[in-house]
Order: structure tokens, then C-alpha cells, then sequence
């Protein structure tokens, strides 16, 4: 080949490799030509685009800056696309829409229309200067206590719930006490939760009967108010919610955001962003076509609403800021999800082998990610304040998923559960860094494992700090309902009261852990059977009590200590009425581990530590979070 010929060929490749890739800016024009030097306005005329390239060369280049009413869906034709922030960029797609035209709304409040084509949107998450600003609430801290009531007994989830259906009547009615509520109560803009055990319902109201105190809901609730002898209620998005500079709410009599600015803000000199859409970008495939090798690079999305209905069990009802729906082998890599109604990330419908990588979740109305599907890989991820909206989301959460795998993450402040799965077998739960997690609801755990799932493993986390605020509790370990044949082993539980939690759950094993409790400690096996406990070294400052230990079929190697000398065990069926057993389970010895320092985050055992006699090794705690 003639030196002409091959430089005449090496830069028809280079001009071929540069024109693969399509450029979107801020200042961008869709009459453009989607080049470096010409790039489009928006990310749907640049999908548009990109469909014209060779599959394997499919690229979109964002540049950094602002991107405000963002609503992209990518379908099976979009196989093999990236999508990525150009190096050294950070943009940002919002699925909401700047406000202007601030007025002065009383002495001191604010508030401006939504922009034209948006009347009718129903905002739930405003961001004022690049933060989420707190939805006008009432009470403005605490909960109000209503006087429904509702003595009908749950049997469980497996069992089918309530052992007398809830009427009509119950569902959609709440009785509040003298002198809560008033006729100030904006019936057009109220929303209501009403606090459940392990969920809440969110709903309108339809009628307020000051003579009897009685609010009639526009919905019917999850549960019946004062269902699990829970009666805790609040009321959002009303101007009486308004009791702090920072705060808003959407006048929907009036269809407009009021706002309270913080000392020296001007409303008008600051971005406010009121989020409209419920998804920004969207994968969507069908059964037969579904959208494959998708990638997703280096973007930052924010400002989502969610519609005013009941979430359910980990506020499955909700979208995701990005949603997949029939997708396979997509990676989300080096994502920012901030400030969103709903969930960050939600892939459901079909999905396998969804990566989530290196990301950053947070300040989600609902959940982080709500992955489902099998093959999913959930890998050093920042996820934290998430359930701002809907307490009964998860941190991360998949339901049906097979052969998953949730590997150093790092969650925090969460109002339920930080990690859970449901209906999942052999997925592998590990090197995760868990705490102040369960911060509003009851009955769930820095891990939980439930209904029916098999085979999986919990190794090598570090769940801490989690306070137990009543109800049915919150642990650090829960295996639940038909959980079987799981393993949980080489874990660290810090200054978590209930380190493990067993509910109706069969041939599981619990190894080689450590939690240390600076307090009293429980661990319950209720209505379980067929456990292994071996090797667990299980260190309280209080007493320290077992309860269902006829749920364990082998105890071997147990260490059990507690400062105030006060240990026993029961069966599930005797812990209220006894007899209770001092002392330990056959197999188990009373004895301190001699940790080196515990209190100063040293867990190795001191050299003549009676762990070390039995084989047992410390937990090296630092392996767990983010890498």
C-alpha cells in the first residue's frame, strides 16, 4: 500500500470514528448537525440521530449544563447506545421545569405559577439553588395521633394477611382528636400519611366533618388507620404546614408554589426547579424485543414527581428518575440521582443483568433502586436519605430476582430497610457498609430477606447504629417469611439491639459472626425451625436474651457476654410467660472475647481471647463500603 493510499484511509477512518458520535449541549440547536463544533439541544434529537449510526458506533456526547424538562424513552432500535457526559462534564437532565415570576404571597412567602403547558402538574419536590427544600408539613416536627382503631389480627403475609378483610368504610375514614385539625384543613391541596407498621399510606382527602372529626380519604388507604395499633398521622402540603424559612407547598386552589425564602434569598436571582415528569429517561423494550447493551455514563438527573397514590410494600407503585422495562445487559456507570419524588433507579418488567455501578443516590422520595430481574450486580454505590417521601421505600430492593449479586455499597439514613430482597435465590448480599437505617417505620433491618427466598448468602457486612424506635422492631440481620437455606456469616452488628431476626423461616445458618451491643441484645427465632448458630460471638454492656431457642437444631462455638451478668434463653412460645432459662444453650459458652478495643473501632481479639481458642477469627470490618 502506497504512504498516500494509507493516509488517505487512516483519515477516513478518523472522520468515520469522529462522526459516530453525536453532541448534545445546553447551547446546542436542533437545526444543527450534531457535531463537536454543531451540537443538538436536546437528548431526544440526538437519540434520533444516533439511530442512523451503525449499532456498534451508537455514541451521544452530553456536555455539561443544565437540561430542564427532560422526558427521553429508548427503545429496542436504541441497542448498543451510550449515552455519556464528555470528559471532565457533569450535566444535569432535570424532569422539571425553572420558575419565574415570583410574587410576594403574604408577609412573608412567595409564590409563581407554573409555566404554560404545566398547569396541570402535581408537584411533590421542589429544588431551590441546588437543594431539595422541605415540603410544608404539619405538625412541622413529631406526628399528630388520630383516634381510629382497628383490633382485627395479621397473620402474616404468606397467611394472607388480615383474618378479616377491612371494610370499605375503614379503609377510607380516620377520626382525629379535638382541636388537630381545624377548618383551615385545604381539602383541594391536603395529602395525608397515615403511618402503618412496615408501610404508610399516602392519600387525599374527599371531606372533612368537623362535627364528628372525621376525614374521608379520596382513596382507599394500604390498611385501615390504627391497624397494627399504630395511630400516627401527618398532614402535608397545607399553608398552615408553612413554620419554617425553606419550606413550600403547591396551592392547588390556586395552582401556584409558595414559597418561603431563606434569609437573603430573592427568589428571582435563584434557580427553583419544580420536578413535573415522573421519569426523565426511560428504557423500554417489549417481551420480544427487548432493549439490550445500553450504556449509561457519567449524567446527573434530578427533579421528578411521583402521582398521589398508595406505594406499597417498598413503594413498588413508584417510577424511577431513569426506569427500565425490558431490558437486558444495560450498565448504569458513575450516575448522579439527587433530589427526586420517586426512585432513583427502577428496572422492572423483565430486566436481567442490570449493572449499577459507581453511582451516587440521594434525597430520593422513594427508593435508591428498586432492581428486579436476575443477574442484576449492585456495586460500590453511595446511596443515603432516601423514603424522604414514601418511609416504606428501600434502599436498594429487588423482588424476584435470581442470582443477584449487592457488593460494597454504602447506605445510609433510610427510613426503612436499607437492603431488601424478596422471592430471591442465590443471590449474594456482601461487603456492604449499613447504618441509621429504619429511621421512621418498624419490622425490617439493615438486611432483610423475605418472602420465600432461597440459597442466598449475607457475608462480610458491617450494619451499625440503628435505633429500634418500637413497634416490631428493627434488626441488623432478618431472615422472614419461607426464607430457607440461606447463610449468614463473617458479619459485623455494632450498636444494633437486634442483631439477628428469624420470622418463620426454615433451615438457614447463622456463622462466624460478631455484634457488639452497647445496651441489652436480643436474638429471636420466631416461629422458625431447623437453624444452625456456630461460631457467633455475641457481646452486650446489658443483658443479653435469646428467644425461640428451640428453633436451633445445632448451637456450637457460641461466645455470649454481657456485662450486667444477665443472659438467658426461651422458647418463642415462653418469652412472655415463661419459663426462662439463665444462662446459655448447650453448645455456647458465657465468657468475654477480650476484643482489643471495641469502643475504639478494634475488633481483633486480644491474644489469649477465648474466640481465638476456638478458631474463631475477628471481623475485618474496613473490607466493608465502597472500594
Amino acid at each position: 500500500m502506497s504512504p498516500q493510499l494509507f493516509l488517505a484511509l487512516s483519515g477516513l477512518l478518523m472522520v468515520t470514528q469522529t462522526h459516530a458520535a453525536v453532541f448534545v449541549a445546553p447551547n446546542g440547536n436542533n437545526a444543527n448537525d450534531g457535531t463537536r463544533e454543531k451540537p443538538f439541544a436536546t437528548l431526544e434529537r440526538a437519540r434520533d440521530a444516533a439511530r442512523t449510526l451503525p449499532a456498534a458506533k451508537r455514541q451521544i456526547i452530553v456536555r455539561g449544563g443544565s437540561y430542564y424538562d427532560v422526558g427521553v424513552e429508548l427503545t429496542e432500535e436504541d441497542s448498543g447506545l451510550v449515552i455519556e457526559a464528555a470528559p471532565g462534564e457533569r450535566p444535569l437532565l432535570y424532569g422539571g421545569v425553572p420558575l419565574s415570576g415570583w410574587e410576594k404571597d403574604g408577609d412573608r412567602f412567595y409564590s409563581a405559577p407554573l409555566p404554560a403547558g404545566h398547569e396541570k402538574a402535581e408537584v411533590r419536590m421542589l429544588e431551590v439553588g441546588g437543594v431539595m427544600a422541605p415540603r410544608a408539613r404539619y405538625p412541622g416536627t413529631g406526628k399528630l395521633t388520630h383516634e381510629s382503631t382497628f383490633k382485627v389480627r395479621w397473620m402474616s403475609t404468606s397467611k394472607g394477611g388480615w383474618e378479616r378483610k377491612p371494610t370499605e368504610e375503614e379503609l377510607t375514614t380516620l377520626r382525629y382528636r379535638a382541636g388537630d385539625l381545624g377548618d383551615w384543613l385545604d381539602l383541594r391541596s391536603a395529602e395525608i400519611t397515615v403511618y402503618h407498621m412496615w408501610g404508610e399510606s399516602c392519600v387525599g382527602l374527599a371531606a372533612n366533618d368537623s362535627a364528628t372529626r372525621t376525614l374521608r380519604f379520596a382513596s382507599a388507604a394500604g390498611h385501615p388507620p390504627g391497624a397494627f395499633g399504630v395511630k400516627d398521622y401527618v398532614v402535608w402540603n397545607v399553608r398552615e404546614g408553612l413554620t419554617s424559612p425553606g419550606q413550600w407547598f403547591h396551592d392547588r386552589t390556586r395552582n401556584r408554589i409558595v414559597y418561603w425564602p431563606l434569609p437573603g434569598q430573592s427568589p428571582n436571582q435563584i434557580p427553583i426547579i419544580a420536578g413535573t415528569r415522573e421519569t426523565i429517561l426511560r428504557l423500554r423494550g417489549t417481551g420480544a424485543k427487548p432493549v439490550t447493551g445500553v450504556t449509561l455514563r457519567g449524567l446527573g438527573f434530578s427533579a421528578t414527581t411521583v402521582p398521589l397514590l398508595v406505594a406499597g410494600f417498598a413503594s413498588v407503585a413508584f417510577d424511577g428518575a431513569v426506569s427500565l422495562e425490558n431490558a437486558t445487559s444495560c450498565t448504569l456507570d458513575n450516575l448522579t440521582v439527587a433530589r427526586v419524588a420517586g426512585h432513583a433507579v427502577k428496572a422492572q418488567n423483565n430486566c436481567r443483568d442490570i449493572r449499577v455501578l459507581n453511582s451516587e443516590l440521594a434525597e430520593c422520595g422513594a427508593g435508591g433502586l428498586y432492581i428486579g430481574g436476575d443477574g442484576g450486580l449492585i456495586e460500590n454505590n453511595l446511596i443515603h436519605d432516601v423514603g424522604l417521601i414514601s418511609p416504606s421505600a428501600i434502599g436498594i430492593f429487588n423482588r424476584g430476582g435470581k442470582n443477584c449479586t449487592v457488593r460494597h455499597n454504602e447506605v445510609h439514613d433510610t427510613s426503612y430497610s436499607a437492603i431488601g430482597y424478596c422471592t430471591t435465590e442465590n443471590t449474594i448480599i456482601e461487603s456492604n457498609l449499613l447504618y441509621n437505617c429504619m429511621k421512621i417505620l418498624h419490622d425490617g433491618a439493615a438486611v432483610y430477606l423475605g418472602d420465600g427466598s432461597k440459597n442466598c448468602t449475607i457475608r462480610g457486612n458491617l450494619a451499625r447504629d440503628i435505633t429500634d424506635t418500637g413497634g416490631y422492631g428493627a434488626s441488623a440481620y432478618y431472615l422472614d417469611e419461607r426464607c430457607e437455606g440461606c447463610v449468614v456469616e463473617n458479619n459485623l452488628s455494632l450498636r444494633v439491639k437486634w442483631p439477628f431476626h428469624n420470622h418463620m423461616a426454615l433451615k438457614n445458618t447463622i456463622r462466624n459472626n460478631v455484634a457488639i451491643i452497647d445496651g441489652d441484645a436480643q436474638i429471636t427465632f420466631q416461629k422458625s425451625s431447623d437453624y444452625t448458630f456456630a461460631g457467633n460471638v455475641i457481646y452486650a454492656t446489658g443483658k443479653n436474651r435469646i428467644i425461640g431457642d428451640n428453633a436451633v437444631t445445632t448451637w456450637k462455638d457460641n461466645i455470649f457476654f454481657s456485662q450486667s451478668g444477665k443472659i438467658d434463653h426461651c422458647s418463642f412460645e415462653n418469652q412472655k410467660k415463661g419459663p426462662r432459662q439463665k444462662g446459655v444453650p448447650e453448645g455456647c459458652q458465657i465468657t468475654d472475647p477480650q476484643f482489643v478495643d471495641w469502643e475504639k473501632g478494634d475488633y481483633e481479639y486480644q491474644p489469649n481471647s477465648p474466640a481465638l481458642a476456638l478458631g474463631l477469627k475477628a471481623i475485618d470490618s474496613k473490607s466493608a463500603g465502597r472500594r
